[in-house]
């Protein structure tokens, strides 16, 4: 589908165009599992949403409106569940060797905030994002040259998990840009979602809960209906990172990051639940004025297709994606 025929005004850009944020992955092909770094050479506001029931996080209190306006100098994105919050002591040890951070008297303290996928139901529960992992994603951001599918912390992501991973899909991470005069919005998404997954521009089922043979789409929500029984609590999780070179406070752009919202209740069904950590990160990091309705309103757009891109890059074969699941099994 060709979205540029949208008659809005604004032009697809990469998300790397964005100046003032350079992107980095890192991952375990074999365990699935990875991290994703967004590294901020320059001062920032942000805010955050949180929607779903069981989120991994640190640090997200320092986005709160009723706390100081700081500026992060790197948000993190892992596997892992809980565990992959290690990797942000990587992050950390980078920061500081670069001297990015809040100085305090002698010191360097880098401020980052982290929120972790669950993926151990694929590849191996026992291999984890680490500092080391942690570390190699802020030097692969050197590079800013950001990848979407199945790596970062999209290796280990999978969608339409409601009967469980063995009838659900491959997903991973995707990314999608706009420009609109001077002012751009970009979105990051790590698409783990307990639901399916349906193009916002359609509204057709693109991924998400099959079958048990594996050979057709079933609705993940009537059989959340017929058989009233969730899963397991944070099995799943959706993060998402809107960046904008819109000038905006810290309390505006927590509204901006639950407008973003929008983008999982047009493309996750269901979405924030009490078993998804689903979170969504909005960073300032330019100074365009700009009105905080438009900014909010392409924030749900840009989300929306790089839920898309996160899905149609991350397509793995039925037999690999069967073999990590089994591989998973083993200790």
């Amino acid at each position: 589908m060709n979205y540029d025929k949208d008659k809005t005004g604004w032009k697809e850009i990469s998300i790397a165009e964005i100046e003032g944020v350079r992107i980095g992955n890192a991952q375990d092909e074999q365990a699935m599992t990875g991290v994703t770094v967004m590294l901020f050479d320059r001062p920032n506001t942000g805010g955050v949403d949180v929607s779903g029931g069981g989120p991994a996080s640190r640090e997200t209190q320092l986005l709160s409106p009723l706390t100081n306006e700081v500026a992060l100098n790197a948000l993190v994105f892992s596997g892992g569940s809980a565990f992959g919050l290690n990797a942000s002591t990587g992050v950390m040890e980078y920061l500081e060797q670069h001297e990015m951070g809040y100085r305090v008297l002698n010191a360097v303290v880098p401020l980052v905030c982290q929120s972790c996928i669950f993926d151990l139901g694929i590849g191996s529960a026992f291999t984890r994002p680490d500092a080391k992992m942690g570390y190699a994603a802020c030097v692969d951001a050197e590079r800013n040259v950001p990848q979407s599918g199945s790596v970062g912390a999209g290796t280990g992501a999978t969608v339409g998990k409601i009967n469980g991973i063995t009838q659900g899909q491959k997903s991973g991470i995707g990314y999608y840009a706009v420009q609109l005069g001077e002012l751009q919005v970009g979105a990051v998404v790590v698409l783990n979602a307990y639901g399916d997954i349906f193009d916002e521009k359609t509204g057709q089922k693109i991924a998400g809960m099959l079958n048990s043979e594996r050979t057709a789409f079933v609705s993940g929500e009537a059989e959340l209906c017929r058989r009233q029984v969730f899963g397991a609590a944070g099995a799943n999780t959706t993060l998402g990172a809107i960046i904008t070179n819109g000038a905006f406070g810290q309390a505006e752009m927590n509204k901006i990051a639950s407008m973003a919202r929008a983008a999982f209740c047009r493309c996750i069904k269901p979405a924030g639940t009490m078993i998804d950590g689903d979170m969504i990160y909005a960073i300032s990091v330019g100074e365009v004025e700009a009105n905080i309705n438009l900014v909010g309103t392409l924030a749900a757009t840009v989300l929306s297709r790089a839920i898309r891109d996160a899905v149609t890059s991350s397509v793995m074969p039925e037999p690999v994606f069967l073999e990590k699941i089994q591989q998973a099994k083993v200790k």
